[in-house]
């Protein structure tokens, strides 16, 4: 009982993450502006949502279930690793070809 509301507790902070990320990519002005909160709020959305599917398999207790939750937090072990590293290099490759940052008097596209 307790499990199941902290399982749907993070569910809901981790859709609560996903969302601001999503509101943010479709407001900010600017590709630059718009890959931070894709990048963070992204890794911060995952990482709850698999802390929560790894808590709830671990509902019925046994080896296999601790197994495949230890799985599940590898897979956030590689998330948090690989998207930060995604969105420096689509950052480095916007500066190499040359995409200005957005100012502010310009207009928005």
């Amino acid at each position: 009982m307790i499990m199941d509301i902290i399982v749907c507790a993070l569910l809901l902070c981790s859709l609560f993450f996903l969302t601001g990320g999503s509101v943010g990519i479709l407001r900010f002005p600017d590709f630059y502006s718009r890959l931070h909160p894709a990048g963070k709020l992204d890794t911060l959305g995952s990482l709850l949502a698999l802390i929560a599917f790894a808590l709830f398999n671990l509902h019925h207790f046994s080896l296999m279930a601790l197994l495949t939750s230890l799985k599940i937090l590898l897979i956030f072990v590689f998330v948090s690793i690989a998207s930060p590293t995604a969105t420096h290099g689509i950052v480095d490759a916007g500066v190499r070809a040359g995409l200005a940052p957005w100012t502010k008097g310009q207009k928005r596209r």
